[in-house]
């Protein structure tokens, strides 16, 4: 039986959440289970870009972002379903990953959707990477 689930999404894609939101919510629901939702602002991959953005930019990011995904949350998850927020930085499906362990997770929801297929096809998605090293089981739903 599912007592952990987390779901993964991006506030600034909207194709993200939409699905994959209500499901968790649904299945935590279903389950009795905790819900956790995170949020991983990537990294910008080079040392060099990060060097050259104002001092404490990072912290400022991350601030902004557990305030959009607060409002999110706030505004997509019923009030009486308690859902706990993380907020992360780095690589995403390293984070998730990462975050997998930290909350005890057993079940991931998170959506597969290519805003940009160019990227999808150079890079990979991120659903792809977390369903191929993830522990537990993965819940990939089509955005």
């Amino acid at each position: 039986m599912t007592k952990t689930i987390l779901v993964a999404i991006d506030v600034t894609e909207d194709a993200s959440w939409q699905v994959a939101l209500p499901e968790a919510v649904k299945l935590a629901k279903l389950n009795e289970a905790a819900l956790h939702v995170l949020y991983v602002v990537p990294s910008y991959g080079s040392v060099l870009v990060e060097d050259a953005l104002p001092k404490g930019f990072a912290k400022t990011a991350l601030a902004h972002a557990l305030e959009q995904l607060s409002a999110l949350v706030a505004r997509e998850v019923p009030a009486e379903r308690e859902a706990k927020l993380h907020v992360r930085h780095g690589t995403v499906h390293t984070e998730i990953l990462e975050t997998i362990t930290a909350v005890g997770a057993d079940l991931v929801v998170m959506a597969s959707h290519a805003p940009d297929r160019v990227r999808e096809f150079l890079v990979g998605s991120q659903a792809d990477r977390v369903v191929r090293r993830s522990p537990v089981s993965v819940l990939v739903v089509r955005a």
